[in-house]
């Protein structure tokens, strides 16, 4: 069984190498998977929530789904599972980025990216289409970059929205 979402993952890593790559869309995608390092651009967004009087419970509800997410998906998952990166298989040749150093699953980009997405969806917010088409777009480099199989962003994504949803019921919103 695990034999064959391994080959369905390879098949379409294989797909997007030989049919989607291409110079400007690697610049495009290195950019892009940049702004998921670390969270940045969603910790970036939670401290501008914090600081309005309008979104400051959006803001503490995006961090604690951040973090929520990081202990399970980071800090639990990866190193129970402890996946090796597509790369680092003999013939995928040279990465775009530098080489992350953890494991491949869950992706940490896919569950942070859907944990912010999550949040704004639960909260029916007009921004939500926005969020999520980053958190797509995030989600999306890390397979074109090959740093994760497919299987490693879906469980990301289940991650991430899961730990929004245990949050917003926390907070009794939506949920």
């Amino acid at each position: 069984m695990l034999n064959s979402f391994q080959n369905i993952d390879n098949r379409i890593l294989d797909f997007i190498e030989n049919y989607l790559r291409f110079p400007l869309l690697d610049k495009i995608m290195t950019i892009i998977t940049l702004t998921g390092n670390c969270g940045i651009v969603w910790s970036l967004l939670s401290i501008y929530l914090i600081h309005s009087d309008k979104y400051r419970m959006v803001g503490y509800r995006v961090i604690i789904s951040l973090i929520l997410t990081a202990i399970v998906g980071e800090g639990i998952i990866k190193h129970l599972i402890r996946r090796s990166r597509p790369f680092m298989k003999v013939n995928q040749g040279a990465i775009l980025i530098s080489k992350p150093i953890s494991y491949s699953f869950p992706s940490g980009h896919a569950a942070s990216s859907f944990s912010v997405a999550g949040v704004f969806i639960i909260q029916n917010s007009d921004m939500s289409i926005y969020i999520t088409s980053l958190a797509l777009l995030i989600a999306f480099s890390r397979l074109y970059l090959k740093v994760h199989y497919p299987s490693d962003v879906l469980i990301g994504i289940i991650l991430g929205l899961s730990c929004s949803i245990a949050v917003c019921s926390l907070f009794n919103i939506g949920v």
